[in-house]
């Protein structure tokens, strides 16, 4: 059987780059692999073991859709993975990476709550941990050569072990060239009598965790389709299907980061979930963006975030109240290099370190709560209470001014305008 000396390199022009690395390194012919139970994954244990790989299968559960999770990793077993094992990291998923990012109120391109591109170096985290634990030198995924997952799998999973080979098949010639379509990965399955479900395909591809789903490819590559009338949708009714009255829903903050619903404490991914359920029932959540791809193109994707859409406002609307203006103004230039860096997969670096250190600091006084009123895909903020308040109706009020001495703005006024006074005097402008 070749080993995996014989396998191209992901740019496949370095042939004997694997098998000079096996030689210098002196490691076992193992591989981690990001395994899901579909058909891609499901053919990847199979061909990884026909190029010389002992395969140890790892299925990351970030809350997607119930399956038989004991089936999952019996199949495996059954194509022949040396080891095949599920690993829950749905409240993981949600403390240190979720809340994180919602602390900086972080979207991509103002728009992308960023919940596949979150999940990722924590699945990589996840296969490198399982890596080294069962001593394999190399972490297999099946993210494509054309998008962002393929960065934030790799990016990771160097920064936390450099000394780690990526395999991702979807970059070599030799499996593409095996496997140019479902056709030939259904008829491979049916000679290894590997078990699939050969049912027909959606018309988009979809991607889901306890966040967010995912939706693109297919009839959304059609930017004139209307995602609405494509996408069967997982976790939001349609905003006109919602109920005919609203809603409301209190969430409680601690330092930034969500502990209560309705004033009942929850675990973090428990508290996402039943958000999940009230604003998704309430059609909250959906988003049809066309983005900017870290490779370098524009896709087509289509969101539902209901739960974290929730967050999101309600976060900000406590910030309103809590933050001082300067430093809540740096936050929100900042804010958009944090979201980058997720979307791109800078999730393990210094620079994210540091900026993690700040938010930290900067949310202490994010505490209290906030009601929301729900309406047919709307989000009203209806009341905001917080012990660290900085809003004092006695100054910001019309009627009186408390310690403020509105005398006291002439001569604000005089100074701030000096620079301009001065500047109309050198270069009179035209009026």
């Amino acid at each position: 059987m070749p080993r995996h000396g014989t396998l191209p390199s992901e740019s496949d022009e370095c042939s004997g780059f694997f098998q000079a690395e096996a030689e210098r390194l002196n490691v076992a012919d193992s591989v981690v692999l990001a395994y899901s139970g579909g058909l891609d994954t499901s053919v990847l244990v199979g061909w990884l073991q026909d190029e010389g790989y002992d395969v140890h299968c790892v299925y990351v559960d970030l809350g997607q859709p119930c399956e038989d999770r004991g089936a999952i990793l019996q199949k495996a077993r059954d194509i022949g993975a040396k080891s095949a094992e599920i690993v829950d990291a749905r409240e993981e998923l949600c403390r240190d990476f979720a809340f994180p990012v919602l602390q900086w109120q972080a979207k991509y391109e103002n728009i992308y709550l960023l919940g596949t591109s979150i999940a990722r170096p924590l699945i990589a985290r996840v296969c490198v941990r399982r890596a080294r634990d069962v001593g394999a030198m190399a972490f297999a995924h099946g993210a494509t050569g054309k998008g962002n997952d393929q960065c934030r799998f790799q990016l990771a999973a160097e920064a936390l072990e450099p000394s780690i080979r990526i395999i991702a098949p979807w970059r070599i010639r030799k499996f593409r060239e095996a496997f140019p379509g479902r056709t030939e990965m259904l008829d491979y399955c049916a000679a290894k009598h590997i078990p699939v479900k050969a049912t027909s395909r959606k018309p988009y591809s979809s991607d889901e965790n306890c966040l967010h789903i995912s939706y693109e490819a297919g009839d959304l590559e059609d930017p004139t389709v209307d995602g609405q009338t494509v996408i069967d949708f997982g976790m939001t009714v349609a905003p006109q299907e919602a109920p005919d009255r609203e809603e409301s829903v209190s969430i409680g903050f601690e330092s930034g980061i969500p502990v209560a619903v309705n004033g009942t404490r929850h675990s973090p991914a428990t508290l996402v979930d039943t958000l999940n359920g009230i604003g998704g029932r309430n059609g909250v959540g959906r988003i049809d963006v066309v983005e900017n791809r870290f490779v370098g193109m524009k896709s087509r994707g289509v969101y539902e975030a209901p739960g974290m859409t929730l967050l999101y406002a309600a976060h900000q609307a406590l910030e309103q109240m809590t933050l001082d203006r300067d430093l809540m103004h740096l936050r929100d230039q900042i804010s958009p290099q944090v979201a980058e860096m997720v979307y791109y997969g800078f999730w393990y670096c210094a620079k994210m370190d540091a900026l993690m250190a700040f938010i930290r600091e900067t949310q202490k006084p994010v505490t209290g709560e906030v009601r929301l009123t729900l309406y047919k895909g709307n989000i009203r903020v209806s009341s905001r209470t917080s012990p660290n308040s900085l809003y004092q109706a006695d100054i910001a009020s019309m009627e009186k001014g408390g310690s403020y001495d509105q005398t006291d703005a002439e001569g604000f006024l005089r100074i701030m305008g000096l620079p301009v006074r001065v500047q109309g005097t050198v270069r009179p402008r035209p009026y």
